[in-house]
């Protein structure tokens, strides 16, 4: 539930250069997105991610899911994510997107953070699987969460509040020249649901 006296406004480019990350604001209403993260908090088939950092093998309190149109490997962090066949509520939200933005997405790559203590550190979404330009589509449900971007050479960040149905698309250089990130808010006590569309190369 969010509890925000102001909803984000559609912005064409939260990225001052270097890239292009375009908020679209909210595209469900607060019932849409209550109903929409109850069901996928209890249908997805979650799992604990897992990572090798500096030869140690880690598993994360975060929690994925990982869908596709066909059967493919995603492979990150040193481990290996076999795709899903199609859960039918996530396909009906994957077409919603593709109607929002005129595009098509063939693969969903979904995170699951039951409170603040959770997060992701700085990364890109550079894999060459992805294309070298990839259009990355990020909807979120639940708990309103801070999400912040990092210029790779400048060091300049931009920091956004992102809210339950909220879409912001990452496109052009914007995996060449910036970091992201979920920092951790332990002041957060409430679960958010994270669904990035994607396009897979296979």
């Amino acid at each position: 539930m969010n509890l925000d006296l102001f909803m984000p406004e559609p912005c064409q480019n939260l990225l001052p250069y270097d890239g292009h990350v375009e908020d679209y604001g909210l595209i469900c209403t607060p019932i849409e997105s209550n109903k929409s993260f109850d069901y996928l908090l209890k249908h997805l088939n979650w799992k604990n991610d897992q990572a090798y950092i500096h030869e140690k093998h880690y598993v994360t309190g975060r929690k994925y899911a990982w869908y596709a149109d066909q059967t493919a490997d995603y492979i990150y962090s040193g481990f290996k994510h076999s795709a899903e066949v199609w859960d039918s509520f996530l396909l009906r939200v994957k077409q919603r997107v593709e109607t929002v933005l005129n595009t098509s997405f063939n693969s969903c790559l979904a995170n699951l953070y039951m409170d603040g203590s959770q997060g992701m550190g700085w990364h890109s979404d550079a894999d060459r699987f992805l294309g070298s330009h990839p259009i990355i589509a990020s909807l979120s449900f639940g708990v309103t969460r801070k999400f912040k971007f990092k210029h790779r050479f400048t060091g300049e960040y931009v920091d956004i509040n992102l809210y339950s149905g909220q879409l912001i698309v990452m496109k052009g250089k914007t995996q060449q020249f910036w970091l992201h990130s979920l920092p951790k808010m332990n002041s957060i006590l409430s679960p958010r649901i994270n669904l990035t569309f994607r396009n897979f190369q296979y």
